[in-house]
Parts: structure tokens; sequence; C-alpha cells
């Protein structure tokens, strides 16, 4: 029953997630789907992560249920995006979904995502929808479905890879990167994740995978769970103007973005970033009335930059022009 469908890799990622990780591992053991083979990679967690996993494998109804099942560890601690290429080296299959160690799979998420790849054969980076819960995926602790609606910019059907490229540039607009579903060769193609960005894995290669050519697709389908909780790196809440990872992301975004947009864009992202800096370094990110009105004022208010781009987006000759759209 299972060789009657193509094989699919699904990839448990794991970094101190004792408390979540059997509930992640039950959900890919439930899936309709059944030709899967699961990789659980770990980059070195500290907590009873590994334990809980040996124990789940333990169990021969577990390894039974798919056509293989393998355990990555490292010696070290070397980021997201050094795990996701472990997973591209040891899969033997031609798809790859992972899932991080806190996150569920929906019962159809692979057989959902193999429907759509099967109807479009262009299709290598595929999308969907996530619902995002608080704590634990329980319904009274649902947040939202994202995206609500079909996207109309990025996704939009009408849009080519290079479309894509440019809009991405611009700015980052998948914020629902969980549900994401790879033909592991169009990762290959393009070198893989870049390791160089331990925190931040998908935004550059969503950068290098429209850049080559390969468009983004999407179908209006909930695939996936994601977990908000107290343990996330980037969790503060609502108690902060920016999250710690604004800076960190400003850094990225001048290693593969800024060579390619217009120099008041950067310039204006720089602005930002500066003022970003000097409210975290004198304890004003907090998210006060006050520190909100000062913090627009001195960002966007008095942004040179940002009056210099709203004049050249007006010129005729920028009409059709990406950055400026």
């Amino acid at each position: 029953m299972r060789t009657s469908k193509p094989l699919v890799t699904v990839a448990v990622m794991t970094y101190q997630s004792g408390l979540y990780v059997l509930e992640t591992l039950e959900s890919v053991f439930n899936q309709t789907y059944e030709n899967i083979e699961l990789l659980i990679s770990d980059d070195c967690s500290k907590d009873n992560t590994l334990e809980i996993v040996n124990q789940w494998m333990a169990d021969e109804k577990n390894i039974q249920r798919f056509t293989d099942v393998k355990l990555i560890t490292v010696p070290e601690n070397t980021g997201i995006s050094a795990n996701c290429n472990r997973v591209i080296d040891a899969a033997s299959s031609d798809w790859i979904k992972y899932i991080a160690g806190d996150d569920i799979l929906f019962r159809d998420c692979i057989e959902n995502n193999m429907a759509f790849a099967n109807s479009n054969p262009h299709a290598n980076i595929i999308f969907s929808q996530v619902k995002v819960y608080q704590d634990d995926f329980s319904e009274k602790n649902y947040v939202k479905t994202t995206p609500e609606k079909f996207p109309d910019n990025l996704m939009h059907t009408s849009l080519t890879a290079q479309d894509q490229f440019h809009l991405l540039v611009v700015s980052d607009r998948i914020h629902y990167t969980p549900s994401s579903f790879f033909n592991r060769h169009a990762l290959l193609k393009v070198g893989g994740y870049d390791e160089a960005n331990k925190l931040v894995e998908d935004y550059p290669m969503w950068l290098k995978l429209t850049q080559s050519g390969e468009r983004l697709y999407y179908f209006h389908k909930e695939t996936v769970g994601y977990r908000i909780h107290s343990k996330a790196i980037n969790n503060v809440g609502n108690t902060v103007l920016f999250k710690p990872s604004a800076i960190n992301n400003f850094k990225i975004r001048k290693a593969v973005a800024h060579s390619f947009l217009p120099w008041e864009m950067v310039q204006s992202e720089q602005h930002i970033y500066r003022v970003s800096r000097f409210f975290q370094n004198n304890g004003w990110n907090k998210n006060t009335k006050l520190y909100s009105k000062m913090y627009r004022f001195a960002s966007f208010y008095l942004n040179p930059f940002h009056y210099i781009y709203a004049f050249k987006k007006r010129l005729p000759g920028n009409k059709n022009n990406p950055f400026y759209s």
C-alpha cells in the first residue's frame, strides 16, 4: 500500500522540544498518507527531547508505521539552517515536509500537498494555510488562520518567479512558513540553506528560490498547526515595540536583499535600524503610549528617505517599476 504513492520525507526539527515533541511525532504517525519516511533531526538539545524521541522510537508500532525512521544528532548546536541541510542530505525521497518539534501536521497534510503537487507538475515549492494556537491545540486556544483569504499579492497565480522575487526583496511577505512543502531537488539546485544565518532560514531561501526562477505555489487548505508559547525564542508578547529579531532581520536583509533595492529604500531601512538600536540601548523598547509615539516619530516622520521614496513613487517613469508599485 505504501509503495502505491511516491515516498515523502517528514522531518521533525527539534531543539529543546521535550515539552511538545511527542505531540508532533503523533501527528506524523496519524497522517492519512501512507508512504512516509520519518527523520528526526535534533540540534543538540540539552533537555529531555532525545530521551522522549528514543522512547517513542522504541515502540515497534511507531517504527512499523513508516518506510524508515532515522534520528539525526550532532555534538553541538549549529542553528536552524544547518539542521535543515542535514535533512536534505539524509532524505531518501523527492519531497520533504519540515515540521518544528512544537507544531503539528493535520491528518491530511501530506495527502493534500501531494495531491496539489500531482495536479501542478511545475510546483516544487508549495504553501498552504496555517492555524495558529496559543500554548496548545485545543479549540479554546485557537488564535487565527493565516492567510485568512487566498493571497492576492505574492501567491497570485498571475505572478512569475521574478515578480515574486521583487516583492520579497522589498519585504518578507510569507507569514505561513510552517506550511512549506518542498521538492528536494529544488533545494539542492540553489545550494540548500544558508548556514551563515543560524536563526533565520526561510527568508534567504525564498529569495534564492525565486531568483533562480522557482515560482512559489499555494493552495487554500489548512495543513499545519502552529503553536505560540512562552518557550519560543522570539516570544516577548506585546510588551515591546519591536521584537529582538528585528535587529537580526535587518542584518539578514542587508546581506541578501539590499543590493537589489533602490538606494533610498536601503537608507530608509538603515534609518529605522539605527532608531531601533537607539531605543534598545536606552531601554526604551517598551510598548507604552509615550515610547510608541516617540518611536513612530523618530522612525517615520524624521526619516528623510521615506519622503524621497514617496516622491519617486509618483514619478511617471517608475509606474511599472516593481519597487515603486
